[in-house]
């Protein structure tokens, strides 16, 4: 899922002050902290607003920010940014030691007397609990075809200390470029328990397909004769090939659209669009000369009548 906005997190303006970016971040840690909320959706807003007043609240990260987006402040020490592999998850969920560096393990006492905004409630006022290990991350590459349909494969997790492990891993079909696949109790172990696997997906490009979210695209050549007259013709498909019908007095460049024959994700299946390319002979025996002048001479229809610099 891509990340929010920052600004929209925080509910403030892109040009807000240091000051009213400060007041955002106390109100929804007061709301979503989880010693005060046990929403099951607390955890990941309060995350998600700590990480946005951690960029926004540090000159060097907000202007990286504001220059590159969510590139900017993860783009290593050059952006004041944290550095390749650090997750966000490791610096808010537990990973890291509190302080101004991260959030992991403050109770909300903490973080509201570190704003300025006094204490909280009682309730809150307890011992942290402890840390779960830090998330990790495995980039893999799959090709076109095992990202559309799924694939089952077995990656190696290497962990700090002895404790490396191989899991099989189902990637589901109809997965995208930069997905990521969450394997829950498979990262760094910590005091609390061990964090999660993130699987990252890299998807190379197909000789011939291509996706547009769910749907998929392939240019079929056909000649000037099946154009004009019709045609069954095989053309590929994810699943394997398949025959469609060409219509006669078919142009270049019209689609024909396979339904349910695309990518699988989420609700639904995709269609797959086949764009017809008609292709002209750039040479020509006598004969097939003399036959397209002959049809030249029959034929009636001006192909440009309806062209927007006629009407």
């Amino acid at each position: 899922m891509a990340k929010r906005d920052y600004y929209a997190v925080l509910g403030v303006g892109r040009d807000a002050s240091a000051g009213q970016i400060k007041s955002a971040y106390r109100k929804l840690a007061r709301q979503y902290h989880p010693d005060v909320n046990k929403a099951p959706d607390a955890q990941g807003k309060f995350t998600e607003a700590s990480e946005a007043y951690e960029v926004l609240s540090d000159p060097k990260k907000r202007e990286a920010y504001d220059r590159y987006g969510h590139a900017g402040p993860m783009g290593g020490s050059g952006q004041g940014g944290w550095g390749p592999g650090v997750d966000f998850a490791d610096i808010f969920g537990g990973g890291g030691g509190g302080g101004m560096g991260g959030f992991g393990g403050m109770s909300l006492d903490d973080i509201l007397e570190m704003l300025g905004g006094g204490r909280a409630t009682r309730k809150s006022r307890r011992r942290p609990s402890p840390s779960k290990g830090a998330d990790l991350e495995y980039p893999i590459t799959l090709d076109f075809l095992q990202a559309a349909r799924g694939v089952r494969t077995t990656v190696r997790i290497r962990r700090e200390g002895p404790a490396d492990e191989t899991i099989e891993v189902k990637i589901p079909s109809g997965v995208g470029e930069g997905q990521r696949i969450r394997v829950r109790g498979k990262g760094q172990l910590g005091p609390g328990g061990q964090g999660d696997l993130y699987i990252v997906i890299h998807v190379e490009p197909h000789p011939y397909f291509t996706r547009q979210g769910n749907d998929v695209y392939v240019d079929v050549p056909i000649s000037m004769t099946e154009a004009a007259l019709g045609a069954k013709v095989d053309v590929p498909t994810i699943d394997g090939m398949t025959t469609v019908t060409i219509p006669p007095g078919t142009s270049g460049g019209q689609k024909l659209r396979l339904k349910g024959r695309g990518l699988s994700a989420g609700e639904g299946r995709g269609d797959q669009y086949v764009r017809l390319k008609v292709v002209v002979p750039k040479e020509l025996s006598a004969r097939g000369r003399e036959l397209l002048e002959q049809l030249q001479q029959t034929e009636t229809a001006d192909p440009r009548a309806t062209a927007p610099w006629r009407t």
